[in-house]
């Protein structure tokens, strides 16, 4: 028999949020009503009280991610000199709806059949220097906020505004190069302050414009084609695990499947190249930045099935951000640094401002103070990863508590004793029940029993 509903004075609905919140740890209320005090009783009893809608998540506070906007001023960029690059396309590539474009790509063809290949990343350094307001705000935020209902960002609107590429007819931007030889090879690399001028583009845009032979773009793809090629024959591990869009509001939830076209591919391995290149770039010279290194998988998985990319992603040793350079062995590289998204992680953002202070002539940040905004960093990233994670949980049990007659096609995708890890493609959900159905076998599940507080669910083969 369910238990009467409580009648709560304000003073007690106050108490319960702030538990079920993470901003205390007792509650008076809850005890006495003979609830435990958890942030996951409180949240059941307000989802019962109808005092909550389904539609809230309580992960980001509970994890101290902000979802406040920053609404700090911004400097205008500085009057200094800059490569004019102007004359050269570059795209800036992104899905639909992208509001924070902050990389862009091109090539040149130079004689000898080499290839220039250039990524151009937004110059935020330039309006955000170590220890400005606007550093220290970000690093107190570690990366963008990105939930199913809204975006919070690391940095203010009106910095991507002003220093979004394509967003004006000119863009400063720090800009990487690579001269590739066919076979993915680079014989020189270099980063510079330039000026450049930048056209949006959607995937599915930029795939268009691949296969009707644009030559730009069959140029993007070759290389990219050749720089896999190259770090799979240096131990690069390949993952293709299921993605999905999910978006939502407090009237329902939409999944769609992520699109994976080719151009994809090749703008994250462009991103890859540039990230090799900063880092052979900034180790040349000296330059303290926090180098990305992950050491080498613990075995060796074969198969191309769901299956076994899953299993093969469980090999992967976190990836370490340190000050010594090293190899990096998911991505077959012997240095990498993340630095394409200054924008919207923090550890891009340092890397920008060594390399800049490099480039201007001045010192960059001592080691141990590079060190530290990391470690902070680090840490407020964490946070804001894994309350997106929970998010995205929360609101996809949202919409299969929606469709409870549905059936849905999961596959086995590990196995513990009588213990089985399903995923389900279609929402790109991964849980577990008892069930003896071999490894990579496809099942029909339907999912009962959502319990949001908990972000659980039962599964029952059909």
């Amino acid at each position: 028999m369910t238990a009467p509903l409580p009648d709560l004075t304000p003073a007690q609905r106050t108490e319960i949020e702030l538990l079920a919140r993470g901003k205390q740890d007792r509650s008076r209320t809850l005890r006495e009503l003979g609830y435990s005090e958890t942030p996951e009783a409180a949240h059941a009893l307000l989802l019962r009280l109808n005092l909550w809608p389904e539609s809230r998540t309580p992960y980001a506070d509970r994890l101290h991610a902000t979802t406040v906007p920053l609404n700090l001023p911004v400097p205008p960029f500085p009057d200094e000199p800059r490569l004019d690059l102007t004359h050269l396309e570059a795209w800036a590539i992104d899905d639909e709806g992208n509001r924070d474009p902050d990389d862009a790509v091109g090539s040149e063809a130079l004689p000898g059949g080499a290839t220039r290949l250039w990524v151009h990343v937004a110059d935020v350094a330039a309006l955000v220097p170590p220890d400005s307001p606007l550093d220290e705000a970000a690093r107190s935020r570690g990366a963008t906020l990105y939930l199913p209902d809204s975006t919070t960002g690391m940095l203010p609107d009106a910095l991507v505004e002003q220093a979004g590429l394509g967003l004006h007819g000119t863009s400063p931007a720090l800009s990487v190069s690579l001269d590739l030889d066919a076979e993915g090879n680079a014989d020189a690399v270099d980063v510079q302050l330039t000026t450049v001028r930048v056209t949006r583009l959607s995937y599915t845009q930029a795939q268009q414009r691949l296969d009707a032979g644009d030559p730009a773009f069959v140029a993007l793809a070759r290389l990219a084609r050749a720089s896999r090629a190259l770090r799979e024959s240096e131990g690069a591990i390949s993952i293709d695990l299921p993605e999905v869009r999910l978006k939502a509001d407090e009237h329902g939830v939409t999944i769609t499947p992520t699109p994976k076209p080719e151009m994809r591919f090749v703008v994250q391995e462009c991103m890859t190249l540039a990230g090799w290149g900063a880092a052979i770039f900034a180790d040349d010279n000296g330059i303290p930045v926090p180098f990305a290194t992950q050491d080498h998988p613990t075995r060796e998985v074969r198969g191309e099935g769901l299956s076994a990319h899953w299993a093969r992603r469980r090999t992967l040793a976190r990836t370490r951000f340190q000050q010594s350079p090293g190899p990096h062995h998911g991505m077959g590289l012997d240095v990498y640094v993340q630095v394409t998204s200054p924008m919207r992680r923090y550890l891009d953002l340092v890397v920008h401002q060594q390399l800049r202070a490099f480039l201007a002539g001045a010192d960059p940040m001592p080691g141990r103070v590079m060190a530290s905004h990391i470690a902070q960093a680090a840490l407020n990233a964490d946070a804001t990863r894994q309350s997106e994670r929970l998010s995205r949980r929360h609101h996809t049990l949202r919409h299969v508590a929606a469709h409870p007659e549905r059936e849905w096609t999961a596959i086995v995708v590990d196995r513990r004793g009588p213990q089985a890890t399903l995923l389900i493609p279609e929402l790109a959900l991964d849980l577990q029940l008892s069930s003896s159905a071999p490894l990579g076998s496809e099942v029909r599940v339907v999912l009962e029993g959502v319990t949001l507080p908990t972000l659980s669910v039962r599964a029952r083969i059909v």
